[in-house]
């Protein structure tokens, strides 16, 4: 399903560790939303839920939803630092296009709405990209 890169867990580790032990792990899901139709979503949670799959990353758990799981099957994220910030990126080989800001996708025929970068649900940095 969701595969981290060591970049990634170690950040999560260290976001977990400073969270004040109310976190039991990062909850990645897909919602509507953004303007290609699709959005990331990273929360921490207290527990799993009923239909959640948990992953296990050594120190690092990841809760993925009944309802995300297809979207995020095969999906690498990792965490990536550059001049322009730094933050989570997504490869989502699911995605079938993606917003300009990358932080939003479709998956699936027909595309989602239209994007630009000077849009109020879209950025020119891309944290969270999908390719």
């Amino acid at each position: 399903m969701v595969t981290l890169t060591d970049a990634a867990v170690s950040t999560l580790e260290r976001v977990l560790a400073t969270s004040g032990g109310g976190a039991a792990g990062l909850r990645i899901a897909v919602t509507d939303g953004g303007c290609a139709g699709l959005k990331y979503q990273m929360g921490l949670e207290a527990a799993a839920g009923d239909d959640d799959a948990v992953l296990s990353f050594g120190p690092v758990t990841i809760f993925v939803d009944a309802n995300s799981q297809p979207f995020l099957s095969g999906v690498v994220v990792d965490f990536v630092e550059g001049i322009e910030g730094s933050g989570f990126k997504f490869d989502n080989p699911n995605a079938t296009s993606s917003c300009g800001c990358g932080k939003s996708f479709s998956a699936g025929e027909g595309g989602g709405g239209s994007c630009s970068t000077s849009s109020s649900n879209c950025g020119s940095s891309a944290p969270y990209s999908t390719h």
